[in-house]
């Protein structure tokens, strides 16, 4: 199924941000303070085959790498979010049945995305959030089919969405064991058995279909049941391993235009007769998020990659994912509003109020499929495998090859509730850092950085000693348990930099990229660093303010990383 390329897919939307074009600034805008769907920008992702990335190669897709959706997604995000999230939940809907759907249903759920059928998740109702062991909407077996009953609340795409992934309480008494999911085909449900739920106000993303759906006696063929009875929180939660990690690509493509617009308005902007570009604070202030960035990337690339090469370990690498990149994004957003003042929160004046508008959509990010909240929970969760695992590292192949490319078939026969064997990206950290301090290529790294790299280290192992003395009884948690899990999570993002650069013959992250990384992790982290190393933080300020788009210098698709080899 034809689609385009993360880069083509990046040129047509700049085509269509010119003129009176779907994506010009003064459109999209217009239709926020509307409160209207972007049906006319939603038509062109559909005209170039983005729908196809969607649906997973097994099945008849092109879904055969998850970078290349998260690249795809970072693009339309990096033009507008609301757009990328009214189209891109098509993927969250359709996930469910790459995991646990039968083949038949699967194809053909697969040929209906491809063709442009928009597809929804409903899991949340009214009064419940996500808590979903309180569901109340009901499935009861009838002769060779079900019956639903009940609503779906605060559910994307569910007035617009022609297909449902349904959460449907199975067992009266509930229980883990007692939901299923089904696939449902609103045109091939009875008149009247359905109807939808008005649209919710939102404070984002306002064009965005929020809504609702709720059924009366609605009949489904056994067919709609995906995977089999019972299973439906088991594989919510396998799921949301892959939703998890690629709904950070929204992230990604905010912070790409917020650099863009703070990086335009501080070269254009005279201030004491020279230019805001030249004063140091603001060059630190640009060069700080552009590492922010470099950061995300990293970990963010590293996760969708494992989906692939270590789908054994995505339950604890996407909630680290999760709660790491759209924090350090919104941080660094927050610093680039700072630098923009009044401008970055004029919602018509300057630049159509797009910095306000993504700003103000971010937020909405870091509540998607679990809060940093739920996400730093299951991290705690692991604290016990995880501990487990990093004092039994040396009889383990810390000295991991780095993957072969291109990565592996995705397998979500593979994907685990729980990491059994912990994090294999912090397990090898030691040795990647014994591996840089010997390597012949050592005179490559930039000053400080060997030194960073062992005390990020010696951080990592004392998180780890901390988990294991943390206490937890029933459901009380205390605060230095979600502290702990926000220091790992720095710890698995300087790793992760740390893989990108020793990576960079195929991924164009250099040394500086990793020295301003490893500032940024080690000073979240509370450690001093020099200003030497600082200094990275100008050295990526002058790269964006060089680019003559002065889009941020990190590589922004795959196919740009390779064109630029």
């Amino acid at each position: 199924m034809p689609h385009a390329s993360a880069q083509d897919l990046d040129q047509h939307l700049r085509s269509a941000a010119t003129g009176v074009g779907p994506f010009t600034p003064a459109e999209l805008a217009g239709l926020d303070r509307l409160e209207l769907f972007p049906e006319d920008a939603c038509a062109v992702l559909d005209a170039v085959g983005l729908p196809a990335l969607y649906a997973d190669a097994r099945h008849g897709g092109a879904l055969r790498d998850h970078r290349e959706l998260v690249d795809s997604l970072r693009v339309v995000a990096r033009h507008d979010l609301t757009v990328a999230v009214a189209h891109g939940k098509t993927f969250l809907g359709s996930a469910p049945v790459w995991v646990a759907g039968a083949p038949d249903q699967a194809a053909r759920l697969a040929e209906a995305v491809a063709g442009g059928a928009v597809v929804s998740w409903a899991l949340t109702e009214a009064g419940h959030g996500s808590d979903l062991l309180a569901g109340e909407l009901t499935a009861r077996r009838e002769k060779g089919s079900w019956r639903l009953n009940g609503e779906k609340w605060l559910i994307n795409n569910a007035t617009r969405g022609r297909l449902l992934c349904v959460l449907a309480r199975t067992r009266e008494n509930g229980g883990p064991r007692g939901f299923s999911l089904f696939l449902v085909d609103k045109g091939q449900l009875a008149p009247h058995s359905w109807r939808v739920l008005p649209k919710v106000p939102t404070h984002g993303i306002r064009g965005a279909d929020i809504s609702g759906i709720a059924f009366d006696c609605a009949r489904v063929p056994d067919s709609a049941l995906v995977g089999v009875e019972g299973a439906g929180i088991e594989t919510v939660l396998r799921t949301l391993q892959l939703t998890r990690t690629v709904c950070t690509a929204l992230s990604l493509g905010a912070l790409d235009h917020g650099l863009n617009i703070a990086a335009s308005y501080a070269s254009g902007r005279n201030l004491y007769d020279r230019t805001l570009a030249r004063l140091p604070r603001v060059r630190r202030i640009l060069g700080e998020a552009v590492a922010a960035l470099a950061t995300a990337e990293a970990v963010t690339t590293v996760a969708a990659r494992s989906i692939h090469t270590h789908p054994e370990e995505m339950a604890v690498i996407s909630a680290v994912t999760k709660a790491f990149v759209p924090t350090l994004v919104q941080d660094a957003l927050e610093r680039l509003a700072e630098l923009l003042g009044v401008r970055g929160f004029l919602s018509e004046s300057y630049e159509e109020g797009a910095f306000a508008k993504l700003e103000r959509d971010h937020r909405i990010v870091a509540v998607f499929d679990g809060s940093t909240a739920v996400n730093r929970s299951l991290i705690i969760d692991h604290f016990a495998l995880l501990t487990r695992a990093w004092n039994a590292r040396s009889t383990l192949n810390a000295t991991e090859d780095l993957p072969e490319e291109p990565v592996p078939p995705f397998d979500p026969a593979r994907l685990r509730l729980l990491s059994m064997r912990g994090c294999g990206l912090i397990q090898s950290l030691p040795a990647t850092v014994r591996r840089l301090s010997r390597s012949p290529g050592t005179d490559r790294l930039p000053g400080g950085v060997a030194r960073m790299a062992g005390d990020l280290a010696a951080v990592t192992e004392s998180v780890h000693a901390g988990m294991a003395q943390q206490e937890r009884n029933g459901r009380y948690v205390p605060q230095s348990a979600f502290d702990l899990a926000a220091r790992y999570e720095l710890c698995f993002a300087g790793a992760a930099a740390l893989r990108m650069w020793q990576e960079s013959a195929r991924t164009p992250y250099d040394a500086l990229s990793l020295r301003a990384s490893l500032t940024t992790v080690l000073g979240r982290l509370g450690l001093e660093v020099d200003e030497a190393c600082r200094a990275a933080y100008d050295g990526l300020a002058d790269r964006l303010l060089d680019t003559s788009e002065q889009l941020p210098p990190s590589p922004l698709t795959r196919a740009e990383q390779e064109s630029a080899l």
